[in-house]
C-alpha cells in the first residue's frame, strides 16, 4: 500500500517537474523536491522499490534542473 502511495506522489512530482522545465517557472523545483523526499521515504519503508526509485529519478531531475539554472551552486 505505501509503494502505491509513493508511484502516486512520484507521478504527481514527475508530472510537476515537467511543467518546472518551462522557463521562468524553475522556481517550482523547490517545492518538488521536498515533495519527491517524502514520497522517497513512503518508498523506502514499502516493501517495493519502485516507488523509491521513482522518486530518485524525480529528484535528480529536480536538482539537475535547479543546478542548470544556476539555483544550487
Amino acid at each position: 500500500m505505501l509503494n502505491l502511495v509513493s508511484l502516486l506522489i512520484g507521478a504527481v512530482a514527475l508530472l510537476c517537474a515537467l511543467v518546472a522545465f518551462i522557463p521562468l517557472l524553475g522556481w517550482l523545483n523547490w517545492l518538488i523536491i521536498p515533495l519527491a523526499i517524502v514520497g522517497l521515504a513512503l518508498g523506502v519503508v514499502s516493501k517495493g522499490t519502485s516507488g523509491r526509485n521513482l522518486n530518485l529519478v524525480v529528484i535528480a531531475v529536480g536538482v539537475l534542473r535547479l543546478m542548470i539554472g544556476g539555483g544550487i551552486i
